[in-house]
């Protein structure tokens, strides 16, 4: 317990966490590009120096045999702002925002759900080949997305669609890329989700799990190498922190000291294996000690945590030059995806407690309503006016054609090499011959 002890400290009382603070493991001398690295002189050591002088750990000898307990620090608490009735607990962590901007974190989170909900209902009817909702998960993004920089890189993984929603992205884009149509950013070459936008800094979700955790730390380091005053936030579940490239890119953003958040949503499935099944440790947040990161458990349903803990971290890591990580705890609410259906692992009664009792789209309106600031008309009424600008995005992508088949071809390599000319002049020859049975009316010419 020392040697937990000494590797576990408290961030301080900086505004925005208080007495929570980082759970923190640093090496002695100043982080950042300009530290100096003095030649190590020769040292001597007689017989009665018993202090241990390996090169790879700082610690004192014992005299007792004695295994380290998994679970060091007895439970890594949750940070949170707010009650789940939306009652401010401790005045001093209140981030006192602004009646504009917490109505557009709760328009953002709505906006998303009544999205999420026609989507998820288009793919059961064959209209979108997949769809993957983000249902009890809108505070982690609004409150992280709210916090950062407008230029600030974004690495998602696939379930962070509130983040480019925050930064405006249309939703006239979102139904284009989940269609596949000729609006579409990516140009029908993407799954449905798999959204990216060079405009708004959110770089192209990649469906291979977990690695866009070493991009981000390689896009980290080149911000720092450049004294960009940018961080880069990378997004990534509990299951996808099961994955050897989160070993690689801790380790990287550690050594490498970069300035980058990592931003782990723990929402208790990893598809189907819950985390009893995933992880034995203190779920995320505990690893962060052993890579000499500064580390954060958050209550990830209250919005106002989520922003606290990420501005804070944004700070300090483009000040000092080091990552961070956080662990927003939460819940997914609806299935995995549309090729999953959870009622196959988990209760329908699991379900609906958090969706019923414990729901950040409901403790922010409780919020506020009692501030005065939104009433059950306003409700009303955003809620019909956001349900009609989501269908009007939707008809207006339906109507749309689908990119054109030549555009396979496209985008890899500057000069077009003979063997994928020849593959092309191939379909170019079989549509000629056989086009009757294909709907190519369907497709841009």
């Amino acid at each position: 317990m020392a040697v937990a002890a000494a590797a576990a400290r408290v961030w301080g009382s900086s505004r925005g966490l208080g007495r929570v603070g980082l759970l923190l493991l640093r090496r002695p001398g100043a982080r950042g590009l300009a530290r100096s690295h003095p030649q190590r002189q020769q040292q001597h050591f007689s017989s009665l120096d018993d202090k241990p002088q390996f090169p790879g750990a700082s610690a004192e000898f014992i005299d007792k045999l004695e295994f380290i307990q998994p679970n060091v620090i007895s439970g890594i608490p949750i940070y949170r702002v707010m009650d789940r009735q939306g009652q401010i607990i401790n005045p001093s962590e209140d981030p006192h925002l602004p009646q504009e901007k917490v109505l557009k974190f709760y328009k953002t989170m709505t906006l998303l759900n009544t999205m999420d909900r026609i989507l998820y209902e288009s793919q059961r009817q064959g209209r979108i080949s997949f769809y993957m909702t983000n249902y009890g998960e809108e505070g982690t993004h609004v409150g992280s997305a709210a916090a950062l920089d407008s230029t600030d890189l974004v690495f998602g993984q696939y379930r962070e669609a509130g983040v480019l929603m925050y930064r405006n992205y249309p939703l006239e884009l979102f139904m284009a890329q989940c269609y596949g149509n000729v609006s579409d950013l990516g140009k029908g070459r993407q799954m449905p989700v798999h959204y990216g936008c060079r405009e708004r800094h959110f770089v192209t979700i990649s469906s291979p799990l977990a690695t866009q955790i070493p991009q981000a730390v390689g896009a980290a380091y080149a911000a720092k190498r450049a004294n960009a005053n940018r961080v880069i936030i990378c997004y990534f579940g509990e299951g996808a922190a099961s994955e050897g490239d989160a070993h690689a890119g801790f380790n990287f953003a550690a050594t490498l000291e970069c300035p980058i958040i990592f931003f782990c949503r723990n929402n208790g499935y990893a598809i189907s294996t819950p985390t009893s099944e995933q992880y034995r440790g203190d779920g995320i947040a505990a690893r962060g000690p052993g890579y000499g990161i500064l580390s954060i458990r958050v209550d990830g349903n209250d919005v106002f945590a989520v922003y606290n803990a990420t501005k804070e971290a944004r700070r300090r890591a483009v000040a000092e030059n080091q990552p961070f990580l956080i662990e927003a705890m939460t819940y997914r609410i609806g299935h995995h995806s549309t090729s999953d259906d959870s009622s196959a692992y988990r209760s329908v009664d699991e379900v609906n407690y958090w969706d019923k009792q414990d729901h950040p789209i409901s403790r922010l309106r409780h919020y506020l309503q009692s501030c005065g600031w939104w009433d059950d008309e306003q409700e009303k009424a955003w809620r019909k006016q956001s349900r009609k600008k989501v269908m009007e995005a939707f008809e207006q992508a339906e109507r749309k054609l689908k990119p054109s088949p030549s555009l396979l071809f496209s985008d890899v390599y500057q000069e077009m090499p003979t063997q994928l000319r020849k593959q092309q002049e191939s379909l170019a020859r079989h549509l000629q011959a056989y086009g009757e049975h294909y709907p190519l009316d369907h497709f841009e010419k």
